[in-house]
């Protein structure tokens, strides 16, 4: 993010036990269609935002990026898993509202393939994740967990990969 200031060096993630990684994205099939589209995006802007106001959601950080023109996304880094699911499955949270208007339009025939809507979730456990920075602001999962010289972890990807927080 421009403003931030650069770490000088090499740093690395400050990240202790498993790691909870979220891509969720979407692909704009029919360029035409933005009244399909345009609300799935302006949607998964709003959650954002509501995870933002409420850090005890979990969520620690996200990056929003672009594949192509047709396809965006969103880099998450989540606290734990338990509060991914309690996210997601909030009746109070605007995802539950979200996904259940997806379904019931799909469910009623309303969803022409104008947008496709996916995500992967991906839990890390401890030793096998390592990450490397260089002249960087803090980014990624060093913006989620905290960034540290990198001979915290070790000089190596090995070594970082077979370091263990307790």
């Amino acid at each position: 993010m421009p403003g931030r200031s650069v770490t000088a060096g090499r740093t690395t993630a400050d990240a202790h036990g498993e790691v909870v990684v979220l891509l969720i994205g979407m692909r704009v099939n029919h360029f035409w269609a933005v009244h399909h589209w345009g609300p799935v995006f302006l949607a998964m802007v709003r959650m954002l935002r509501e995870l933002g106001r409420d850090k005890s959601q979990g969520l620690l950080r996200h990056v929003l990026l672009t594949a192509s023109p047709r396809t965006y996304y969103v880099v998450q880094y989540w606290e734990s898993k338990e509060r991914l699911y309690a996210y997601a499955h909030s009746p109070r949270m605007f995802h539950h509202k979200a996904w259940a208007i997806a379904n019931r339009k799909e469910r009623e025939g309303k969803v022409r393939q104008h947008v496709g809507l996916w995500h992967e979730t991906y839990i890390v456990p401890e030793g096998a994740y390592e990450a490397i920075y260089m002249d960087m602001p803090a980014f990624g999962l060093a913006a989620a967990h905290g960034q540290v010289p990198v001979e915290r972890r070790g000089r190596q990807a090995k070594d970082r990969l077979a370091y263990r927080s307790g």
